[in-house]
């Protein structure tokens, strides 16, 4: 009964670890990466559409992103979608291309991405807490209902806590990462 409880808690915490992963990797460091556009929309007939669905990008070396869309006639509107972007950076168009430039960030913008990323690894952990806490609720209700022990569910207390004490270290682990990442000249 109870180990039902723990695949779900564990698979609630994988995905808002792959979360935090995801949304890490968007954030902008001194180096280019194609995950920085994932965010970014292009307005394709009528509809706003995800980048990589209208060009490839990639990465000549790490300063500069190459962004050829699969019509050229689009090149304006993805010049304009990164412009309106939260990520600060200017592209530079011609008649195939879109370069994107990736300018060395400054040590004030480093230490407040650094804030910024602390405070997006600190709010994945408050959802884990909550997963944990929805886990332990469900395993005295089973006790409530006299479908687990009091051990068990003491037990089973404990093996959530464990899920969630593994899942914080992973959450410490790419905030590191990330902030070594983004401190680096």
């Amino acid at each position: 009964m109870a180990k039902q409880i723990f695949a779900e808690t564990e698979e609630k915490m994988k995905k808002t670890l792959e979360a935090l992963h995801k949304e890490l990797a968007a954030i902008r460091t001194g180096k280019a990466t194609t995950s920085l556009l994932d965010g970014v929309k292009v307005e394709y007939y009528g509809s706003m559409v995800p980048l990589s669905q209208v060009a490839s990008v990639s990465v000549p070396d790490y300063k500069l992103l190459v962004i050829q869309p699969w019509e050229k006639n689009l090149i304006p509107e993805i010049a304009r979608a990164i412009q309106k972007s939260d990520l600060g950076l200017n592209p530079i168009t011609d008649a195939n291309v879109v370069r994107l430039p990736i300018p060395p960030l400054t040590e004030e913008r480093r230490k407040n991405l650094v804030k910024h990323v602390k405070k997006i690894a600190e709010e994945s952990k408050i959802a884990l807490r909550n997963i944990r806490r929805d886990g332990n609720e469900a395993l005295k209700k089973k006790e409530k209902d006299k479908e687990i022990s009091e051990d068990d569910s003491r037990k089973g207390v404990e093996q959530v806590q464990k899920i969630l004490d593994k899942y914080i270290e992973m959450t410490d682990e790419f905030l590191k990462k990330k902030e070594a990442e983004i401190m680096e000249v």
